[in-house]
């Protein structure tokens, strides 16, 4: 039986953080402050990761994300990744920030992942350094090179647009786009860092990226499914991709076919959820993996209708985007 919510929401997307550990310090996720990290034994080992993902996969879950943190300081993650083919994930892909990816990628393909997102927030190296609290600039280029070379192409990059800090590159980035035939994606700033500096008006809106990026290069638009998160164009005259990611200022929940699971062991149903649903108590409590799907379900079954970040009653999630999983 389809794995559904209350509101006929078929679930077929899983993103598996694997640790809460990065090695960068993105402004918009992470706090500039010492390391807060959950202890070593807190998190899921991977055989339980896998097991809660055969169970998962048998429930109808085709699509899996390993994310972080940052997935490749994790040791064991190329061989995670097999495992999860092994198991029959049909769509296998992984977000980075691209600092360790340049020397990874050959064992992540052979392992069998599918797609890659790569985090970069800048073009302009010293902006780069000051979004991220980084000197890698060099190490992610060299990453996508190395995707894009791969059968990885086209890579996804990720840039997370905020007012006055990297606001002014949306069209040096839509030229990336068409020079290296790759897919820029444009997402917007949410109510997930660890600062709590986040303001509406810090948000810059896909409307307004699309616009600039249209008002020198005119877009096609491109069949996307309904529960996709980004809405996805082509350059008309040349190679290139564009995504615009829209969760503040054109929310897309009502087709939402996504649930989390975090690197120590609990199951969410939104990125915004107040209420975190703890699966390594089951795992390490004896439960037999009928039991551990039929709580799934539960949980599932009550996800929320929407984030509610437009509501004026909302509050963010007690846990930052580093925590939860991108």
């Amino acid at each position: 039986m389809p794995l559904t919510d209350k509101f006929g929401r078929q679930i077929t997307d899983l993103r598996i953080s694997v640790t809460d550990r990065c090695n960068f310090r993105c402004v918009y996720c992470r706090s500039a402050d010492p390391e807060n990290h959950v202890a070593g034994h807190e998190l899921l080992r991977w055989d339980e990761f896998e097991r809660l993902a055969r169970i998962l996969v048998g429930m109808g879950i085709r699509k899996v994300r390993v994310t972080g943190g940052e997935p490749l300081v994790r040791e064991g993650v190329e061989d995670f990744i097999a495992r999860l083919k092994e198991i029959g994930v049909a769509d296998l892909s992984m977000t980075t920030n691209g600092h360790l990816l340049a020397e990874r990628c050959e064992r992540l393909v052979a392992a069998g992942l599918d797609r890659i997102n790569i985090s970069l927030d800048s073009l302009d190296p010293a902006r780069f350094e000051q979004v991220t609290r980084t000197k890698s600039f060099g190490k992610v280029m060299a990453g996508i090179d190395a995707a894009q070379a791969s059968r990885l192409r086209p890579v996804k990059v990720n840039a997370v647009l905020v007012r006055g800090l990297n606001d002014g590159e949306v069209e040096a980035f839509a030229e990336f786009a068409r020079d290296r035939d790759l897919i820029m994606r444009f997402i917007e700033y949410m109510p997930l860092d660890a600062d709590r500096h986040w303001s509406r008006d810090l948000v810059v809106t896909a409307a307004e990226v699309k616009r600039r990026i249209e008002a020198r290069s005119p877009l096609v638009p491109i069949a996307h499914e309904p529960s996709e998160t980004a809405r996805k164009y082509k350059f008309a005259d040349g190679r290139g991709e564009i995504g615009l990611v829209a969760p503040v200022s054109q929310p897309f929940c009502g087709h939402c076919s996504r649930i989390r699971l975090t690197a120590d062991g609990k199951l969410r149903t939104c990125l915004f959820s107040k209420d975190d649903h703890d699966l390594k108590y089951l795992l390490r409590g004896g439960s037999s993996d009928d039991e551990i799907a039929g709580a799934i379900r539960d949980v599932v079954a009550e996800k929320e209708e929407g984030h509610r970040i437009n509501e004026p009653d909302f509050r963010p999630p007690s846990r930052t985007m580093v925590f939860i999983g991108g």
